[in-house]
């Protein structure tokens, strides 16, 4: 999954096309190597609780290029976070991939939402951005990002395997992130476990779509919706 930045690498004025070029490639390389590096430091240690020269370190690379490309720590914290949440996006995508029931899609996304601290982290940027607008803009598309690209996944999978939808596409992908975040915050400050809060997940979840012995094209509900009312007209 590509990465989204609100902090992109300034390129030296008057370069020529080739050196800007590889100018671009390595301040790309660089980045990546400092999200990776600050990434699991924060996530063990918290802002407060991890230095600028603690990630120059992990990442063997010197202080200043940390402020070059990403300005400031939080800025960093933020970015790492939002990142993470994308990979973890695409890995329950993955893992939900080989679900052949709607009851078996839906425990894949709740067992690997909660498997980790993905979730966890990005709450810690999302209370970040309270206090620090100028991040705002990542954190909301990453939200934008994550419900488009879990709605495109849902419907593939309803259309795939021709199970009637209970809600569109858009709202359950939205409802499914809103209650990850709402279980797993709750659940981390009662510490709870990964297994209890997947439970408690997909009690909240419900049914999200049904299964069907019609072989025929099932429509989505708001496909479904839209034809009621056209029929409805006159």
């Amino acid at each position: 999954m590509a990465e989204t930045s609100a902090f992109a690498p300034l390129e030296a004025a008057g370069d020529p096309k080739h050196a800007a070029r590889a100018t671009r490639s390595a301040g790309r390389k660089m980045r990546s190597l400092l999200l990776d590096a600050a990434s699991p430091l924060f996530r063990e240690r918290g802002l407060s609780g991890t230095s600028i020269t603690d990630i120059a370190a992990a990442a063997d690379a010197f202080p200043s290029q940390i402020t070059y490309y990403f300005r400031t720590k939080e800025a960093l914290f933020v970015e790492c976070a939002c990142r993470d949440l994308l990979y973890l996006a695409r890995a329950t995508e993955q893992a939900a991939l080989k679900a052949r029931t709607p009851r078996g899609y839906t425990h894949a996304l709740a067992a690997t939402v909660t498997a980790g601290d993905s979730v966890a982290f990005f709450a810690e940027a999302l209370a970040l951005t309270r206090r620090r607008q100028d991040l705002a803009p990542l954190v909301e598309r990453t939200i934008e990002r994550l419900h488009s690209e879990g709605a495109r996944a849902y419907a593939g999978q309803v259309e795939r395997h021709g199970w009637r939808s209970l809600r569109a596409p858009d709202e359950s992908s939205r409802r499914f992130w809103a209650v990850a975040i709402g279980v797993i915050l709750e659940g981390y400050a009662m510490g709870r476990s990964p297994e209890e809060l997947c439970a408690e997940m997909l009690r909240v979840l419900g049914e999200q779509a049904k299964s069907t012995e019609d072989t025929g094209r099932l429509r989505l509900v708001e496909e479904r919706d839209a034809s009621s009312n056209s029929n409805g007209e006159g």
